[in-house]
């Protein structure tokens, strides 16, 4: 633009100086022409260079924002502003990034607030009772008891520590060894022995459907999917409740549902039970650590199945897991 500017003034002093003192009735015209189109194109560049590079300068300036560590900022989509197609994909796929930068930024906060209560609150125990039996006056019952206290959370933390290993290990590998033909009905039923103590120290009830299948697989993994469903199952259905389970094989694929008629999940609570040490009771007051269900969901995945939950709260929940037969 500044170059035709210049250009303009040159011609414009040419015509003036008198080299064409009398130009002819041709370059006149042309002169206006050239004069004309140059001030049209300086306008139309200037509008469409407005139109540009504004959002280019709100994109530059979010970016900062984004740098700074402020993931709330979001660009205008406004498909009635006179925006060109790829400016507008570009702000789309701008807030889709910050919105999933959002999203890993409050899952990181949970993730270290649940990890450290999960560590914090045995070691407090253990630390306590421990004190606790310094005490020489205390009576042989008290010393039992606080030394069953001291190894249930010794075993918790084992098991935490033991469970946050194995998923790191898994999340990292991309496919499962040690494969063998084993019979799927057989290994789900013993996991229901595995836990008898629990689901009948409440008295559920069970209801038991399982097709003879055989599975290509992982047998030690599976079994760690059907004890982490089947132990919250168990933990969140009222005594005297039901716990149904089935296993059925079709259409090339072998389905599981295990489903109870428990407390049930919240809407809210359901996106996010297959996340590392989300749980849905932020109080903390149920046992568990929150990996269970993100153990049993990475196991699914490299079997190259799916793990779903349908749920509504107060009336219980079904899990169903596919796996390829």
């Amino acid at each position: 633009m500044a170059i035709s500017g210049v250009i303009s003034a040159l011609v414009s002093i040419y015509f003036h100086v008198g080299s064409f003192s009398r130009p002819s009735n041709i370059l006149w015209p042309i002169f206006n022409l050239y004069m004309i189109s140059i001030i049209i194109g300086t306008v139309i560049t200037a509008i469409i260079g407005k139109k540009i590079l504004s959002p280019l300068v709100k994109f530059s300036e979010a970016l900062m924002e984004v740098g700074k560590g402020n993931f709330n900022i979001r660009l205008s989509e406004d498909k009635n502003k006179l925006y060109v197609q790829e400016l507008r994909r570009m702000s789309h796929n701008f807030n889709i990034m910050v919105t999933e930068l959002n999203n890993i930024e409050t899952f990181r906060s949970d993730f270290i607030a649940n990890v450290s209560h999960e560590f914090k609150t045995p070691l407090a125990s253990i630390d306590g009772y421990t004190m606790l039996l310094q005490d020489s006056n205390l009576t042989e019952e008290e010393k039992n008891k606080y030394i069953e206290k001291i190894l249930n959370n010794t075993k918790r933390l084992s098991s935490l520590v033991y469970t946050i290993l194995q998923i790191s290990k898994l999340e990292n590998q991309g496919i499962i060894a040690k494969k063998i033909n084993f019979k799927l009905d057989e290994d789900f039923r013993q996991t229901l022995l595995f836990l008898e103590p629990k689901w009948a120290g409440k008295n559920i009830d069970l209801d038991i459907d399982l097709d003879e299948t055989t599975f290509y697989g992982n047998e030690e993994l599976l079994a760690q999917v059907w004890v982490n469903i089947l132990d919250n199952a168990i933990k969140f259905t009222p005594d005297n409740g039901t716990i149904a389970c089935s296993l059925k094989q079709s259409d090339g694929w072998i389905t599981a549902t295990i489903s109870d008629n428990g407390a049930g999940i919240p809407e809210d609570v359901q996106k996010h039970i297959f996340d590392k040490f989300y749980q849905g009771d932020k109080s903390h007051s149920s046992e568990g650590n929150g990996l269970g269900l993100a153990l049993a969901k990475r196991i699914i995945d490299l079997c190259g199945g799916t793990i779903e939950v349908q749920s509504e709260y107060g009336k219980g929940s079904a899990f169903t897991v596919k796996l390829p037969y």
